[in-house]
């Protein structure tokens, strides 16, 4: 049993140096995961902020319809299906890395969620807060900037860390465009050996290990937050 596991280990990971299948692949995951959450935290806190400016205010009414729009499409529709019109309908014609293609439509789709975040953090703090910025001499965007949104944002990020962490994992489908990502490697491990348990169990522990490291952290921040608070 040792020596059978000895030689499929070696077929499938030393052999040809295929274990660079499941580095380069955890790299390129990595690099979708970090980019995307960028553009997901920046284009969530704009919609967030429209959306819960036109709670507040009653203003911004066309971008609110529009933000509107965008989260129903988004957050109704399976991020496979937006990877794949992204890629061969929006971008089909443009010659364009398909990792900047999977890091554009993991961002869209993350954005509608972190929207979503953003703005029940923002609705979260007490109206008197807003009220006392406008008694202080400050506009609107002077309160959230201020004193709403630096509350808001102790709210609601380690709801944002968890985003990440579902982030990275639905980044598991780039490979239908291609991209030699985590998952991916696995599999083409699994069509050059003809062994699936070996690589696809070495990708599931892969993915089992940075998940667990990045929940750890979200659990010391979370404890850090509540101690700041007493």
């Amino acid at each position: 049993m040792w020596e059978n596991f000895k030689s499929t280990f070696y077929l499938n990971f030393i052999a040809d140096d295929r274990w660079r299948y499941i580095t380069d692949g955890f790299k390129t995951t990595l690099i979708i995961t970090f980019f995307a959450c960028l553009i997901g935290i920046a284009l969530g806190f704009i919609v967030g902020m429209i959306r819960s400016t036109h709670d507040k205010t009653g203003k911004l009414t066309a971008l609110n319809l529009l933000c509107k729009i965008y989260l129903t499409v988004i957050r109704g529709t399976p991020v496979l299906v937006q990877l794949l019109i992204i890629y061969f309908v929006v971008l089909g014609s443009a010659r364009i890395d398909k990792v900047i293609v999977a890091i554009l439509a993991f961002g869209i789709n993350s954005g509608a969620y972190v929207a979503e975040i953003f703005r029940s953090g923002i609705m979260s703090i007490d109206p008197g807060q807003l009220e006392a910025g406008r008694s202080l001499g400050f506009n609107y965007f002077q309160t959230m900037r201020y004193i709403i949104m630096p509350q808001a944002f102790k709210v609601v990020l380690p709801t944002l860390c968890n985003e990440f962490i579902s982030l990275l994992k639905e980044t598991s489908v780039s490979g239908y465009i291609a991209i030699q990502d985590l998952t991916k490697g696995g599999d083409i491990i699994r069509s050059r050996t003809y062994s699936a348990f070996m690589p696809l169990l070495a990708v599931a522990l892969v993915y089992l290990i940075i998940v667990m490291i990045f929940t750890k952290l979200i659990q010391i921040l979370e404890r850090r937050l509540r101690q700041n608070e007493q």
